[in-house]
Formats: C-alpha cells, sequence, structure tokens
C-alpha cells in the first residue's frame, strides 16, 4: 500500500495523472447550509381576533431549586397563523422563526388537537 501512496503522489507531482478527484475538497456538507435548532412549544389558542395571528398560551412546569416543589409557569406568544386555521381553544405545535413583527416570533408548525 505505501508503494501506490508513493506511486500516486509521485505521478501528482510529475503531472502524469492529470485526474484530481482524490484531492477535491467536499464542499456538500458546510455549516453554512445546516439550520440552527429551533425551540418548539406546544400551547393552547387563546385568541385569535388579529389577521394571521393567534395568542397562544404556553405552561411549563419547573422545580424550584432550593425547595424542590413543582412551580407553574406560562408565558403567551403572538404566533404567526398564515392561514386563520387556529380556534380558540385548539393544542398547537409552535416553532421558532426570525422576527415578523415587533412582538411575534413564531410560527404555527401544525394542529395537534381540534377544539370540539
Amino acid at each position: 500500500m505505501a508503494e501506490t501512496v508513493e506511486q500516486g503522489i509521485s505521478e501528482n507531482i510529475s503531472g502524469d495523472n492529470t485526474d484530481n478527484t482524490n484531492n477535491a475538497v467536499n464542499t456538500d456538507n458546510t455549516d453554512s447550509s445546516e439550520r440552527n435548532l429551533r425551540k418548539e412549544r406546544i400551547g393552547v389558542v387563546v385568541s385569535n381576533k388579529m389577521a394571521k395571528t393567534a395568542v397562544v398560551k404556553i405552561e411549563e412546569s419547573i422545580k424550584h431549586g432550593k425547595y424542590g416543589k413543582i412551580l407553574k409557569r406560562s408565558i403567551k406568544l403572538k404566533v404567526h397563523d398564515e392561514n386563520n386555521e387556529c380556534d380558540v381553544g385548539d393544542k398547537i405545535l409552535v416553532m421558532e422563526t426570525r422576527p415578523l413583527s415587533k412582538e411575534k416570533h413564531f410560527r404555527l408548525v401544525r394542529i395537534l388537537e381540534k377544539v370540539k
């Protein structure tokens, strides 16, 4: 095997072998083509009175650092709903995206559970 490596190096140096496929750099998997991880949350629609926007309440359970008690924290997010598909009470999956307005930086991925 060492002979073939030396022979290949000598061929590349002398210019006899013009096929440089082994020396090509693979540019398919560059870091710029990969997206960063985006936060996904599950919440319940509280309001859908705005055009293409829904307000979603997301509840989290966290454990207190010192006392260990489980606490409920909730936040409200404005979510981009392109087709106005959401109704109040629907359970939906939202994903973080670029800022779409002053307060809207999440978008609707899919409706998990429709209200009856």
